[in-house]
């Protein structure tokens, strides 16, 4: 692709992702919708998906930045239902949709069912993701679905080779296809395992922020690529060495961890955008070819293959989710209070996404003796379709099915006591060790300078209980809305009297850069960021 066009995807999709910001529809459908309008425009580049670019360049930063951003020890006290979701129902859900696909769809082998099967079994990580927390679901049913969606890819990917094997006649078995799939699960964990220790070594023994960014952009590919050359799952890698960085982030010191923040939430920003934008722009390139499927019998088979996987989503998660508490007293104890709306949201929330579009490209045009594969361009087609359905018809309804089954929404104010204590705690600790170093005359400060950091602390310990309180009648803050307001005021009246004085010549732009730099630290420290 030129430098022009795929300047123009970028620079689009960021516009209306940006827009979408600002309405109630979630980012991806709106960029969907886009990508689907633009394809009405004169003059269209051709956006074809690329496999060799989506699955090695763009799967292994988004699931790096999703699997950083997750629990480990929520993924890990849910382990059961993501694997029953990530394993379990992906391969059930390749072989039954595929066996219907092949029952429906006249001329459709049984082995290309069971590829088209593959290809649209797995939710997407980034569409769950995105409108999971958009709309504040409780906090369990957020880690399951971004656990499903980390790892089903893997599984995903595994029972796609083997169809397609099967499909070129290569004559792949049941049990060949497990041997495969736990050759590729255990290679994939072994070789995240094998780098996540000296990788994480390296990010806390490199010295500059600048050169500990520079390997986290890198580390999500080196262990994709590594898993891939030894026949290994490199989703199950980038996933295995993310949630171990992620969970031990702390030992990072503070410069790298705030310039990763930035630098991954505008390079997740970027890559999310362009994804979904890519998906509605394949709709050219998926009407073509369709041949004897064309017309109204193809939109048939689309609306039966989205009606199968709605279906078969449920059948899955509501056995998956009670049987397991009907046979074991031990999970009824762990999990209590589980009501019949969470499978159902669970259910709902199967949206497909760019993966399986990436996936169906990549089938290649022969098998065996160089005969075209057998209704290639009908599998896309089918995949296109899914994909643009359940991200619509499941994604502009999941809100409003969340707001009539009445479900919990996280508790803010209690996480925002749960939080207030823990600086409490932290708070005290932290100010038993400044006395204890101002005791020791070689720490000697100058009273200001000590009370200084008492005052620091002090404000720390206070900024998060001041949420709790009253509101301000006037102008509806709270009190720690006000002080930073009012520091935000401050600062930016000192920022005007610098650059005059750079304009006067007074201080030069190196200067003023340097009186910057610590403004926006002052600021970021008065600021609580906000994710989103």
């Amino acid at each position: 692709m030129d430098a022009l066009p795929l300047l123009v995807l970028i620079a689009g999709s960021a516009v209306v992702a940006g827009a979408a910001r600002r309405t109630p529809v979630p980012a991806p459908l709106l960029l969907v919708a886009a990508g689907l309008a633009a394809t009405y425009l004169p003059g269209l580049p051709d956006y074809t998906l690329d496999p060799d670019i989506v699955l090695p360049l763009l799967l292994p930063p988004l699931l790096y930045t999703a699997a950083v951003d997750s629990s480990y020890l929520d993924l890990r006290a849910n382990i059961r239902p993501v694997a029953f979701l990530s394993v379990g129902y992906v391969l059930f859900a390749t072989v039954v949709v595929g066996y219907f696909a092949y029952l429906v769809v006249p001329g459709l082998t049984l082995t290309s069912a069971l590829v088209l099967g593959a290809v649209i079994a797995p939710p997407d990580a980034v569409a769950a993701t995105s409108i999971a927390r958009r709309l504040g679901l409780p906090p369990r049913i957020t880690a399951i679905l971004q656990g499903e969606s980390l790892v089903n890819d893997a599984t995903a990917i595994t029972a796609f080779k083997v169809a397609l094997a099967a499909a070129a006649g290569e004559g792949a078995s049941w049990a060949g296809g497990i041997a495969e799939f736990a050759v590729a699960a255990v290679g994939g964990v072994g070789v995240g395992l094998l780098l996540m220790v000296p990788l994480h070594w390296l990010r806390t023994h490199l010295k500059e922020a600048l050169l500990q960014n520079t390997l986290s952009l890198l580390i999500p590919f080196v262990a994709y690529a590594a898993a891939e050359y030894v026949h290994a799952s490199g989703v199950l890698a980038v996933v295995v060495v993310a949630l171990y960085l992620g969970h031990r982030s702390w030992q990072v010191d503070f410069a790298t961890r705030i310039q990763e923040h930035a630098v991954w939430r505008m390079v997740s920003f970027i890559l999310e955008s362009v994804v979904f934008a890519l998906i509605g722009l394949q709709l050219p390139y998926v009407l073509r070819g369709l041949g004897p499927y064309g017309g109204g019998e193809a939109v048939w088979y689309a609306f039966a293959v989205f009606a199968a996987v709605v279906v078969v989503r449920f059948v899955w998660v509501f056995p998956a989710t009670y049987l397991p508490r009907l046979l074991s007293r031990r999970v009824r104890e762990r999990e209590p209070g589980v009501t019949w709306t969470s499978p159902v949201v669970v259910g709902w929330a199967g949206m497909r996404g760019v993966v399986s579009l990436a996936i169906a490209f990549s089938i290649p045009l022969t098998v065996g003796h160089g005969d075209p594969f057998p209704a290639r361009n009908l599998v896309l087609f089918l995949t296109f379709t899914t994909v643009i359905a359940t991200l619509v018809v499941q994604g502009l309804t999941l809100a409003p099915l969340i707001r009539l089954l009445k479900m919990p929404k996280r508790d803010t104010y209690a996480e925002t006591l749960a939080e207030a204590q823990a600086q409490s705690e932290a708070s005290a600790a932290a100010e038993a060790r400044l006395e204890e170093l101002l005791a020791d005359p070689r720490n000697a400060l100058p009273q200001p300078l000590a009370d200084r950091l008492r005052t620091v602390l002090e404000r720390r310990r206070n900024a998060v209980w001041e949420r709790l309180g009253a509101v301000n009648e006037e102008t509806g803050e709270s009190a720690d809305d006000t002080y930073r307001r009012l520091a935000g005021e401050m600062i930016a009246a000192e920022r005007t009297v610098f650059v005059e004085l750079r304009d006067r010549r007074r201080i030069d732009d190196e200067m003023l850069r340097t009186l910057m730099r610590r403004l926006d630290l002052e600021e970021a420290a008065a600021y609580r960021a906000e994710s989103g």
